[in-house]
């Protein structure tokens, strides 16, 4: 029999991630409030609210289960619904059943660092964030690896990717961020996410190790000027005017990827070069050829 991984809160990475392991002959099956788009990717899907404890006792039983929940505004009820409230109600619920799952994973992220003078960090650094998401991640994450249930916290850095744009659209617009001082950003694109799920997860069915926690982000931790810079070059922009809070909720530090790269994975986009040349390509942004 093969495995089955449900993913909760199944949007763009989630069905990015259902996809790829669909591809690689795994079921899956996406969960979500409104499971159109899911089936219109060719996925099972199935309907719970994440949010109502209740609606998760009519999901199937799986092998593998992955929560990859939104919050759906940046609020803190919001974020406290979605992150701890909903992965305790799902780890409750899996977790008292016959069939309980082999590996949970809980995709968090990086707000949960609150350097901010360019550090470098990884799994093993401290973790005081100062805000309500960081906190409420961190909160989520302890409520998973305290939990019975073999578990994997998967930090992401700030995700980009087809549809997550912002970035090229200020550029495009003639704005940049400072030079100095440096305010280093890490990235990882979409589909690096789902492949490091999917590398992941492959490891548990395979028997391999997996670590509690893992830093999901790119080789090339880069000042946002110097990624504004190389995104306006790309576009054949000239800046015109120099942002003056670039980093809104946001810190300056460096992340490491040290322990995801010697768990195997290969990076599709290694830095933001790679990755921005495949959304500038895809999403039609570079002018047109004379």
């Amino acid at each position: 029999m093969k495995t089955t991984t449900l993913i909760l809160g199944c949007g763009d990475i989630g069905t990015a991630l259902g996809q790829r392991l669909q591809a690689q002959g795994q079921p899956v099956i996406g969960v979500r409030r409104r499971v159109e788009s899911l089936k219109e990717a060719g996925l099972e899907a199935a309907t719970a609210d994440l949010a109502d404890p209740a609606s998760l006792a009519g999901l199937p039983d799986a092998d593998i289960l992955v929560y990859v929940a939104s919050a759906d505004r940046f609020e803190e009820a919001a974020y406290r619904a979605a992150y701890p409230e909903g992965l305790r109600a799902a780890l409750a619920e899996f977790g008292a059943r016959e069939k309980a799952p082999r590996h949970v994973f809980f995709i968090s992220s990086t707000s949960v660092y609150a350097q901010r003078d360019g550090e470098s960090v990884d799994e093993t650094s401290p973790t005081e964030p100062t805000g309500f998401s960081g906190q409420l991640m961190c909160e989520a994450e302890r409520a998973l690896l305290e939990h019975d249930l073999p578990g994997t916290v998967v930090r992401f850095s700030g995700i980009y990717g087809p549809g997550r744009d912002r970035l090229i659209r200020q550029v495009s617009e003639g704005r940049i961020a400072p030079a100095s001082p440096a305010m280093y950003t890490n990235r990882i694109h979409r589909d690096d996410c789902a492949g490091v799920l999917a590398h992941l997860i492959g490891r548990v069915l395979a028997g391999e190790t997996v670590d509690e926690l893992y830093l999901a982000t790119d080789s090339e931790p880069a000042p946002l000027h110097d990624v504004m810079a190389w995104l306006a070059k790309q576009l054949k922009v000239e800046a015109t005017e120099t942002i003056q809070s670039p980093l809104r909720r946001r810190a300056s530090k460096r992340c490491s990827n040290t322990r995801l790269l010697e768990s195997g994975y290969t990076f599709q986009y290694p830095s933001f070069r790679e990755g921005y040349a495949q959304v500038l390509r895809e999403g039609g942004f570079l002018p047109e050829k004379a």
